[in-house]
Parts: structure tokens; sequence; C-alpha cells
């Protein structure tokens, strides 16, 4: 049974990050990928000081929930419960998944990068709203990414957890249908979007090759 907490949790997820070399506003990104059907997105910027992550966050968050959107923080769960974020996302370097719970509160939305069946496992045991497990490519967004770990790990953990997974990492359009099949609820993405000459073309394509 679904919480209101974690309805949803699934499809498209939208990872705004500007260190991709991104052209336009990041809220631009969000509003015409929202009116295309995204319905998830996370922020991210690790190269901001926090007041300009704050600035950006609660325009962006502002955004999110206008378009009746979810909106999850990158790391910082201060920075969440700042904007009043859906939730957070955090890394495997980040706050330990019980004390982020104690601080976020029972009805947040946490998330826990995941590189492993050991990672994978660990998380099983903390129940996080969903995992997101990767880079299942090779991540044209990210240098000094985790070992590719491909479909056939995908698959290995696929039967190691009941906890939603988003599948990341250099995931393309033509990728779909073979990510769904070894496992991912869902498809996180940060190129595939924020670089696409036609952003709510790039959105109505994943949409519906993943509901396809």
């Amino acid at each position: 049974m679904h919480t209101t907490r974690t309805r949803a949790l699934s499809g498209l997820y939208v990872i705004l990050d500007p260190s991709g070399g991104l052209h336009r506003p990041l809220a631009a990104v969000l509003h015409e990928a929202a009116a295309a059907g995204a319905r998830l997105f996370q922020y991210r910027n690790k190269a901001a000081s926090m007041k300009e992550a704050y600035t950006e966050a609660l325009t962006l968050r502002a955004a999110a929930a206008k378009a009746g959107a979810r909106f999850i923080v990158n790391d910082r769960c201060d920075l969440a419960l700042a904007v009043d974020a859906d939730g957070v996302h955090l890394g495997q370097g980040d706050l330990p998944f019980a004390y982020a719970r104690q601080i976020m509160g029972p009805n947040k939305i946490i998330g826990l990068s995941t590189h492993s069946p050991v990672q994978v496992a660990e998380a099983e045991r903390l129940r996080p709203d969903y995992i997101g497990f990767g880079p299942i490519f090779t991540p044209s967004s990210k240098q000094d990414h985790d070992p590719v770990v491909g479909l056939n790990g995908l698959r290995q953990v696929r039967a190691l957890t009941s906890l939603p997974i988003f599948a990341i990492g250099g995931i393309q359009l033509d990728h779909i249908e073979e990510v769904v099949k070894a496992g991912a609820d869902g498809i996180a993405v940060i190129s595939a979007v924020l670089k696409a000459p036609d952003v709510t073309r790039a959105i109505q394509d994943f949409i519906a090759r993943m509901n396809g």
C-alpha cells in the first residue's frame, strides 16, 4: 500500500544539475519538463554556496509546486527543509539515513544512492523510500563516477530489494526498454534532458517509451 509520501515513486526522474554544461536557467527547464509531463525532480548543485543554492532551490521549489510535481534536494537536509522540499536524496558519503530521517521527519521522502549489491542489501534493511542504482552506463555528466554496473548489475540487485529502484547513469532513449526489463521502476536522467535541443520532445519521448 502506498502512503502519501511514497505514492508514484516511479517513472521519469529529472535531475537538475547546472554542472553539465547547461545553457539555460534550471527553472526554465523544470517548467518546460513539467509541462511535458515530468512529475519528479531533484535539485543538485555541488558547486553553489549555501546562499546561492537556497535562492536557486526556492525558485525551483515554487515552480515544481505550481506544476504539481515533486521536488527533491540532493545531499542537504537543511536546504530541503529550508525550502520545504518534498524530500532529500542521500549519497553514500552523506548524512547516515537514520539521522536524516530524524531531521526530515516521517512524512518527507528520502532516497539513497547505491552502486553495489552490498549497498542495496543495506538499503533494504534501512528502508528509504527509494534507491538510485548505477551507473548503468557511462555517465556523460560526471567524470568521477562509480564503476559502471551494467544491466546485469541491475538485474542482480532487483532480486535483493522490494524498494523502488531508479536506474541512473548514461541512460538514453534507446536504452529504456532494456533498463525497465532489467528491473527498474524508474529512470533518472540528467544530460539526456538538460542537453536536449528540445526539452519538451525529450520528456515526451522518455515518458512514451517508459509507458510503452
